[in-house]
């Protein structure tokens, strides 16, 4: 049983009330990633120009694409949420150091592991928001960065097959 104060009563646990600052995660780290996610904007973007532009098939290049563009979308919904809480816009860097992948199977692997990656950060932020609003909006992005890793995985076995069968 836990005592109550707003009933003024002893309740289950379960019906204990959530705490509203009660997270594992804090703000100020939700930020620092939010931060470092907007940084690696414009590295991210060569990269996907890289990979659209090798894509051996438009099947491969139409699902490319659109990874790259929910990726701006989160983006903005990430510069969005940074705003909110800061009042301050995040400056990406302008002179930026793109690693050409040596192949593009191996740049598609690449962009696999980041998108699960991604799932890690993206729940540290998530966890570190106060409110549902924006905890939704990570979620969304969170979301698609699993379909992402999807979508990668399709295009390996994509490779894969034409391998096989040609």
């Amino acid at each position: 049983m836990y005592y109550c104060p707003n009933r003024s009563a002893y309740v289950p646990l379960y019906y204990r009330p959530a705490s509203p600052v009660a997270s594992y995660k804090s703000l100020d780290e939700a930020l620092k990633l939010i931060e470092q996610a907007i940084k690696g904007e414009r590295e991210d973007e060569l990269f996907y120009d890289y990979l659209i532009a090798e894509a051996p098939t438009q099947e491969d290049k139409e699902i490319i694409v659109s990874i790259r563009d929910d990726e701006i979308k989160h983006n903005r919904m990430f510069r969005m949420i940074y705003e909110a809480f800061t009042g301050k816009n995040v400056q990406s860097p302008t002179e930026v150091q793109f690693q050409k992948p040596s192949s593009y199977i191996e740049g598609v692997k690449k962009a696999l592991l980041g998108e699960l990656k991604a799932v890690e950060n993206y729940r540290n932020i998530r966890a570190g928001l106060p409110n549902r609003y924006y905890r939704d909006m990570v979620f969304e992005i969170l979301t698609d960065e699993l379909k992402h890793a999807s979508k990668y995985n399709l295009i390996l076995n994509l490779d894969l097959r034409r391998k096989v069968y040609s």
